[in-house]
């Protein structure tokens, strides 16, 4: 039988609007990875919420993996070790976070261990009501960091255009150095130029030999739209942006509250 990679984005993907995932989607990525398929969670949270949800939900199969942080944290679960990693240079995290402070808008990164933020205010606290990662509010986020951090996101609850006109002038400053994109509307996504789900998807394809022809990737967002162009079959769910379903080669007939995904998996 032919092996297969499964990488799908969480949320309004593989999770429902509720933040749930379906009995009957359960039951098919249950089926896949039974038949010796892999699964991988690809996603722009964090490792520790990515963690979190596998174990919440019950997706511990055997040889899963979690693309973390827009895919540049590549975790092996049943070795508990990271595989790949790349991240942005403390330099660059401490001149955007003084950017977002010139543009008045919140930013936070990530420690292995917490969300680093130096702003308790409205945005945190909606971003916390749907993550459980503890948060370490401090003035200067990059002295509680041990290394390059993977990513930083602007959220903005309110006012887009002054999220846009931020990421404008990031790109404008920092354009060949990291990529920005959006995973929700509220959501601006900051990481490594180059890198990104797509990278998830042919990097772990290539530590596991296995062609990029039988990768398959769900998603719903811009920041899926690279892991949708490099695998194998991009599936955009019914419910994605626009922009995503551009980008795939199938669009689900059902939405994520609706089981969108099961089709792909039997």
């Amino acid at each position: 039988m032919i092996k297969k990679i499964f990488f799908s984005d969480l949320d309004d993907t593989l999770l429902t609007t509720k933040k749930e995932v379906s009995p009957k989607t359960y039951e098919a990525l249950k089926a896949f990875t039974e038949r010796g398929n892999i699964f991988v969670i690809c996603t722009g949270r964090g490792l520790d919420s990515a963690l979190k949800v596998q174990k919440k939900y019950g997706l511990t199969f055997p040889n899963s993996f979690i693309a973390a942080y827009n895919g540049c944290q590549i975790y092996d679960c049943d070795k508990e070790e990271t595989i790949f990693k790349v991240g942005l240079e403390l330099p660059i995290v401490k001149e955007i976070f003084n950017m977002a402070e010139e543009y008045g808008v919140y930013v936070h990164t990530y420690s292995d261990e917490y969300i680093l933020t130096s702003k308790d205010d409205v945005e945190i606290q909606d971003y916390r009501s749907k993550v459980s990662t503890p948060v370490l509010f401090c003035p200067d986020p990059t002295e509680h960091l041990d290394g390059p951090p993977c990513k930083i996101i602007c959220i903005e609850l309110h006012n887009h255009e002054k999220q846009e006109i931020f990421r404008q002038a990031v790109n404008e400053k920092y354009g060949e150095i990291l990529d920005t994109m959006y995973s929700s509307p509220y959501y601006l996504e900051l990481i490594p130029k180059g890198f990104g789900k797509g990278t998830a998807v042919r990097e772990l394809a290539k530590l596991l030999d296995i062609p990029i022809e039988n990768t398959i990737a769900a998603g719903d967002a811009e920041n899926d739209n690279s892991m949708l162009i490099a695998a194998g079959l991009g599936i955009a769910m019914l419910n994605a942006q626009e922009a995503t379903k551009v980008c795939a080669d199938v669009i689900t007939t059902a939405d994520c509250d609706h089981d969108g995904l099961v089709p792909f998996l039997i």
